[in-house]
């Protein structure tokens, strides 16, 4: 006792701090510090699952993106295939609009071929008759006589017949 009285120290009062300390030291750790020590374990169970919440987020928002895209994708799948398909319609279309049109030019160029041979079988034979005809004026001239219908006739057979193989050979 006397080394603590060397330095100024009561025993009795330093029992009492001491006493006192430890009475603050649990009145403190009864009241005070489970509470706060249990609101910190709350706030880091709250934070905890914040981050855990942040993850899903982040790996759902991954998730939709990657449907997003795929999504995308089928979509511009199936806009190439209706593509592809109207491109087909179409060649399609126009094969048969083609095809339609060359069978309706060649029916067109057959009548007109059809019309052009009988005009020119009708020319050729009216041109028969004004020759025929001409032949019988300048024969009757030459002759000077009168000549029966059938033998004029006979006379246009025989001249016709003459020179039929002549028109045949300049057409």
């Amino acid at each position: 006792m006397a080394f603590f009285g060397a330095f100024g120290i009561d025993l009795f009062k330093l029992a009492f701090q001491i006493i006192n300390f430890l009475l603050i030291l649990y009145l403190l750790n009864r009241f005070l510090f489970r509470r706060v020590l249990s609101m910190l374990d709350e706030r880091q169970a709250r934070i905890a699952k914040g981050l855990e919440d942040a993850d899903a987020a982040a790996r759902d928002r991954e998730l939709a993106q990657a449907e997003r895209e795929a999504a995308l994708d089928e979509a511009r799948k199936e806009a190439q295939a209706m593509i592809a398909r109207a491109t087909k319609i179409a060649e399609d279309s126009r094969a048969a609009i083609v095809a339609a049109a060359r069978s309706e030019a060649e029916k067109v160029t057959e009548r007109a071929t059809a019309e052009i041979a009988a005009e020119k079988e009708r020319a050729i034979a009216e041109l028969r008759s004004q020759v025929a005809d001409l032949a019988l004026a300048a024969a009757g001239k030459l002759v000077r006589a009168d000549m029966s219908t059938a033998t004029q006739r006979r006379l246009v057979d025989e001249f016709l017949a003459e020179v039929a193989p002549s028109d045949r050979e300049h057409s």
